[in-house]
């Protein structure tokens, strides 16, 4: 069975190129986002660690930690994040798990259980490898995405839905198509009219399943 939103993630211990880090442990009371990688050296995958130096106030303002995972090694992930900073032109202060024995990768159903690294393997054999986990104080899973290889995730939209999602969970709340902070949200429709009132003012009946407000 696949990990699923609002399953506590696998809490498993990992060597970076930072150190061994016991998940569960490391994310405290935190956000993080997991980020993964089917091989060092790897052009896209390099725009992408990239993406994610650059955004370090991003993710510290919103209260987020992020590590990386790719199906290399310790020595490898220290080597690779000199291109990373070179091309970002930014530190890439981050842990890097070194996942050589693919079990985040099985863990978090990226690969089958039955996968392994064939010699001379190159980045197609880890392809599905290449997903971006945000999960909850709480440990669980609350977002999941999927990549090709060739084609660079959009981290705009990782930082908009990361916002979502505690915006949504801070004010118990929904979060509409295309919604940027300081648009309207979505009242639940479990909240009568009477209690929507009272917690959030005044609102906007769209649809009789449909209101939003402002917060």
């Amino acid at each position: 069975m696949g990990l699923r939103i609002n399953d506590t993630i696998p809490d498993l211990t990992v060597e970076t190129d930072q150190g061994t880090i016991a998940l569960h442990d490391w994310i405290g009371d935190s956000w993080a986002i997991l980020f993964s990688h089917p091989k060092d050296f790897t052009p896209v995958c390099t725009t992408e660690f990239g993406a994610v130096a650059q955004l370090a106030d991003e993710w510290e303002n919103r209260g987020t930690k992020v590590i990386g995972i790719s199906i290399d090694g310790v020595t490898d992930h220290k080597k690779w994040k000199t291109d990373i900073e070179s091309f970002a032109k930014a530190k890439a202060g981050f842990p890097i798990i070194a996942d050589t024995d693919l079990v985040v990768a099985k863990a978090f159903d990226m690969l089958p259980a039955d996968a392994y690294l064939p010699d001379g393997r190159t980045p197609n054999d880890s392809a599905t490898v290449r997903a971006v986990f945000i999960i909850g104080p709480d440990k669980k899973l609350k977002l999941s995405m999927t990549y090709p290889m060739n084609v660079g995730r959009n981290f705009a939209e990782v930082l908009r839905a990361l916002d979502g999602l505690q915006t949504a969970a801070g004010n118990g709340v929904a979060t509409p198509a295309n919604w940027n902070v300081g648009d309207d949200v979505i009242i639940p429709a479990t909240v009568s009219n009477e209690d929507a009132k009272a917690k959030f003012g005044d609102f906007t009946t769209v649809l009789p399943y449909l209101r939003t407000t402002k917060l």
